[in-house]
């Protein structure tokens, strides 16, 4: 069993985000102790946005051929998502969206011929694990209710491009864990990260039990 796992946040140490995955991935792995992780860590190494500029300009002026590493990255890309039984996604909030990084990734997944919005679904129904953080509050009510552009960005992306069978755990407040200004809001944020945690364990077993059903 192969699980794919794709990092973004720019913290090794003290990511809310990697922390939720570690907790799912745990679970998993419980369930597939001889099973493969393969990571890309987008916070570590993030990919070239040159990459994505030459592959879409080699689309629009077909007399220009992006260059061959362009295209050999592309092809790696895809391959770690064609060879995967299931994914793990851990991709914290940044400025009320996805990192750029992420975006970056996305882009060029995009461009590739199986897996782009004209590709033949090859990920159709998989499961996938989507672990999100997110540093203050953004639920009905809240002061900045609706500022959240990354959670329905990657549900659009990952549950109805791709198709995958998508399950999500999720963490709000986590800035209240360091800063003095949100002190008041670190018991709502211990709250949430709690919640967050029980569903990367559940959504672990669940996602490792359904590629064994």
């Amino acid at each position: 069993m192969n699980l794919f796992r794709l990092d973004a946040s720019i913290r090794t140490e003290g990511s809310a985000s990697r922390a939720l995955a570690d907790t799912a991935e745990q679970a998993w792995l419980a369930q597939h102790p001889g099973g493969v992780v393969t990571r890309r860590d987008l916070g570590v190494q993030p990919l070239p946005g040159d990459v994505w500029t030459a592959l879409a300009g080699a689309v629009v002026n077909p007399s220009v051929p992006a260059p061959d590493e362009a295209r050999e990255l592309l092809d790696r890309l895809g391959a770690e998502l064609l060879d995967a039984d299931a994914f793990l996604f851990a991709v914290p909030m940044y400025n009320w969206n996805v990192p750029a990084q992420v975006k970056i990734w996305l882009d060029l997944i995009l461009n590739h011929p199986r897996l782009g919005v004209h590709g033949d679904w090859p990920l159709k129904g998989k499961p996938a694990i989507l672990a999100l953080s997110r540093g203050g509050g953004y639920g009905p009510g809240s002061p900045k209710e609706g500022w959240d552009h990354a959670t329905p960005y990657l549900r659009r992306i990952l549950a109805d491009v791709f198709g995958l069978d998508l399950h999500i755990a999720e963490a709000e407040l986590t800035h209240a864990f360091w800063d003095p200004n949100m002190e008041s809001l670190r018991g709502l944020a211990e709250e949430s990260m709690k919640t967050g945690h029980e569903q990367a364990a559940e959504h672990g077993l669940r996602v490792a039990r359904l590629i064994t059903a």
